[in-house]
């Protein structure tokens, strides 16, 4: 367990059965303050060949328990994860982008996501097949099974260091697969103590193996070689083109990029509204798939809300991320704090007016708001990873589900209104894998389908949906 932050840890790869330490290794730094506080393995070619080896072993031993034992392996992570909450909610602040308090939501959303896993590895069921249906058939009698797809890479992003990987190792090992976990090089202790964690609680060797350091040291040999069957990653809707592009023939899923948009009528409560897409452009600082992105609002209540959104905006507190009071943390990068600020000069030169915010504050970055046409040329085309989101004049839904749909995303959209027919138009004509009616895009929770469409992604995470989607149908046939 973490006695202390203060001390450098060197963190090891896990290959088959050993914790290994590399000749090679990179400083993890804390965002905020920009000290080094981890130093973590690099793995080499090398490595991952042995880490393909030991899963193709792993595939075998996790398909041959039962899922009995397999849910007894997660809610015994579950246990352990519950006494040491306060340990992990530490170390996603201290590597990662979440202030105490996002951390700590984050590390009780991870034990529900386990838990689910747990209890939904006792479920995956599949169902009879009427051959009879067809002419000749009457004579045979069959059904379907979810068989482990086999051996996973895994590769999760920095802004959920410990939710986002469970969500890739709990179905994964629900399912009965070894999975190869590449978390970020940014924020990988959270991933590597979740690992301890899952072999504390009895998970046998060679099902897990932990990958870390940059990729350019290997190469691409964890997408394209024959023996991982499937690729599951969640990041920027680049590196996914260009991992689908290299992968060949495996099944892969894709948590990408997003514009969220939020639609808001005439018929809301203006203060509660605005309040609430506030706090869906912060949360972790704007480093969010489905956070707020873009707003587009009723012409008849455009100038309050555009008035209260801006307060709210230059109210929130940021600062120091391990301090309660503190509202928003940090960029994970100076590099990504340059994107974000690049992002915001050209949509200014492009006509957008800044409302608020606009500037860099030490390594994060203000709250900021820029008005512009709702059918403006850059309207949903770009994701600016950050509290960065476009305020627009709307005078109707369809204008509003017009501009919602014109992006080269699709994830999550919201929509306020008080008008049961407003909603379920919304929900009919918005295309995206997900409609929150009167909550901001920001809403999810890990038992429901969650992904895109376009280039937001392919196939759908949350439990259940993503244990389906790591196994393969088999169907098995009796001629009576």
């Amino acid at each position: 367990m973490i006695e202390t932050l203060d001390k450098i840890d060197t963190m090891k790869i896990l290959i088959g059965e050993k914790w290994v330490e590399s000749a090679m290794k990179m400083p993890v730094l804390n965002p905020y303050s920009g000290k080094e506080i981890y130093t973590i393995s690099c793995a080499d070619r090398n490595n991952v060949e042995e880490a393909l080896k030991s899963a193709e072993k792993g595939k075998i031993i996790s398909k041959n328990l039962s899922p009995y034992q397999r849910s007894e392996i997660i809610a015994k992570v579950v246990l352990l994860l519950k006494e040491r909450k306060e340990e992990f909610s530490k170390v996603i602040v201290s590597e990662g982008v979440k202030t105490k308090t996002e951390a700590d939501k984050e590390v009780e959303r991870c034990i529900n996501t386990l838990t689910l896993c747990s209890e939904e590895a006792k479920r995956l069921t599949g169902e009879t097949v009427p051959f009879g249906a067809f002419a000749g058939g009457a004579s045979r009698a069959g059904y379907y099974v979810h068989d482990p797809i086999g051996a996973i890479t895994a590769i999760t992003p920095f802004n959920d260091p410990l939710n986002l990987v469970a969500h890739k190792l709990g179905p994964a090992i629900a399912s009965g697969n070894a999975i190869i976990l590449k978390p970020s090089d940014y924020t990988p202790v959270s991933a590597i103590k979740l690992g301890e964690l899952f072999l504390e609680a009895g998970l046998p060797f060679h099902i897990l193996n932990i990958i870390t350091g940059p990729a350019s040291n290997y190469g691409d040999i964890l997408i394209t070689d024959p023996r991982v069957n499937m690729i599951s990653f969640t990041g920027g809707t680049k590196s996914g083109e260009e991992i689908i592009k290299a992968a060949g023939i495996k099944k892969v899923a894709m948590e990408l990029g997003s514009s969220s948009p939020v639609i808001v009528m005439e018929d809301v409560d203006v203060d509660a509204v605005s309040k609430n897409c506030i706090g869906g452009m912060t949360w972790a600082a704007g480093q969010n798939c489905v956070g707020v992105k873009r707003m587009y609002v009723h012409k008849s209540i455009y100038k309050s809300f555009k008035e209260k959104i801006i307060a709210y905006a230059n109210a929130i507190n940021i600062g120091d991320p391990e301090d309660p009071e503190t509202e928003m943390g940090s960029i994970i990068t100076n590099e990504a704090i340059n994107t974000i600020d690049n992002s915001v000069k050209e949509l200014k030169q492009a006509g957008y007016k800044i409302l608020c915010g606009g500037k860099r504050i030490g390594n994060t970055y203000q709250p900021t708001i820029l008005e512009g046409n709702f059918d403006h040329s850059l309207n949903g085309k770009q994701e600016i990873f950050g509290p960065v989101a476009t305020l627009s004049k709307i005078s109707s839904l369809d204008q509003a589900i017009s501009a919602s749909n014109d992006s080269v995303y699709g994830l999550h959209a919201g929509i306020f209104t008080n008008s049961i027919e407003v909603a379920f138009k919304a929900i009919n004509e918005l295309q995206c894998g997900g409609v929150m009616v009167n909550d901001s895009s920001d809403y999810r929770i890990d038992m429901m389908p969650f992904g895109g469409i376009k280039q937001s992604g392919i196939g759908r995470e949350g439990v259940k949906s993503a244990i389906r989607e790591m196994t393969t149908t088999k169907i098995a046939c009796f001629n009576l």
